[in-house]
């Protein structure tokens, strides 16, 4: 994290606390400020000045800390962590903390804790420097990237008569463990025949049969950076509508990719790979946005949507995921994360793309 900016961008505040909860309430912005790629580190705390961040953590964390050369203050209680609390913040009245990444409950127990600071509310600051990647940040999507375009290679391979949706995930989510990721980034999406046609499908069971779309949709988190990667795939010759429909989604994709670059507006971009579906007999049914951003959550920000202006960065990473989807019948959606350029973008996911008949 660039404290220099985020100072810059809040000139009222004297330092930053950032509070990493439990795990129903974590915050990455806790990981993305130190970069740590290990550990639990609930109910932790990171202080930010501008030249200086300290982790506030317990026995439990203290090793990973520490062999990341942090400057870290240990506690063996809740009473002594309370204690440091206050010690490294006094003398502060103006302290911003992250509204988004707490809990109500957490917000109450940090008011409780810390009576005579002002809060300031530094979330939007720290979400707008999240979207803009290091090269840190990149050198560990583009690994996530790389797991699941070797994964997506290998998925062919995997379908035979009788295997059912949550088998393929299983493998799928096996073959990411064993090429490097940390974990899976999401829960893996393995859809068959009319299951595709619903673009959060999960938990099925379907067999699957000869004729039919299959649609896996999953990520690979690498050192806590996460990839989201689509494709569509037939176990035997699809009929002829099916054929067009993935024609038409791998056309809208490349377009939507062309139209990524540096200052564009994401509407623009939606609207791009949009017109493609629109112009063709599916029009009506891409049914959600083309893209979010990916960093250390698989949707990390918004980016690409009708719905919204947000205008895209230099190394920004977001996805370009059309779709079409007919119920009781499937659906095809073919998805790539993307790194955006000054006068484009450069795909990270490279499995192949072109329609495959297993």
């Amino acid at each position: 994290m660039d404290a220099e900016k985020l100072f810059d961008l809040n000139q009222n505040v004297e330092g930053i606390l950032i509070y990493n909860g439990t795990e129903s309430s974590n915050d990455p912005s806790f990981f993305y400020s130190t970069q740590l790629t290990r550990g639990l580190f609930e109910m932790s705390y990171v202080f930010l000045t501008r030249k200086n961040l300290k982790v506030i953590t317990s026995q439990l964390e203290e090793e990973t800390a520490r062999s990341e050369d942090l400057d870290v203050e240990v506690f063996t209680s809740g009473k002594q962590r309370d204690e440091l609390l206050k010690e490294v913040t006094k003398g502060i009245t103006f302290l911003g903390i992250n509204y988004s990444g707490l809990s109500h409950a957490d917000f109450l127990s940090l008011k409780d804790k810390l009576p005579n600071k002002e809060f300031v509310d530094v979330g939007e600051s720290i979400s707008s420097l999240r979207q803009i990647k290091s090269e840190r940040e990149i050198t560990k999507l583009k690994e996530a990237a790389r797991i699941v375009s070797k994964v997506g290679e290998n998925i062919p391979g995997m379908l035979k008569d009788g295997l059912t949706e949550g088998e393929l995930a299983a493998k799928v989510n096996y073959e990411m463990m064993k090429n490097g990721a940390t974990s899976p980034s999401f829960d893996t999406i393995a859809a068959f025949g009319p299951d595709a046609a619903e673009p959060h499908f999960s938990g099925g069971n379907r067999k699957l049969k000869k004729g039919e779309v299959v649609l896996v949709d999953f990520g690979a988190k690498y050192q806590r950076y996460c990839s989201d990667m689509t494709r569509s795939y037939f176990f035997g010759k699809p009929d002829r509508e099916m054929q067009e429909m993935y024609e038409t989604v791998l056309n809208s994709q490349a377009a939507g990719i062309k139209a990524v670059k540096s200052g564009e507006n994401g509407k623009l971009v939606d609207a791009a790979a949009r017109k493609v579906i629109d112009s063709s007999k599916f029009k009506g049914r891409f049914i959600h946005g083309l893209g979010h951003g990916v960093g250390l959550n698989v949707h990390d920000h918004p980016a690409l949507s009708s719905q919204m202006d947000f205008f895209l960065k230099e190394n920004m990473v977001v996805t370009v995921e059309p779709g079409v989807y007919i119920p009781n019948k499937g659906g095809v959606r073919i998805e790539d994360d993307v790194i955006v350029t000054k006068n484009g973008c450069q795909v990270i996911t490279t499995a192949p793309k072109e329609l495959q008949v297993v």
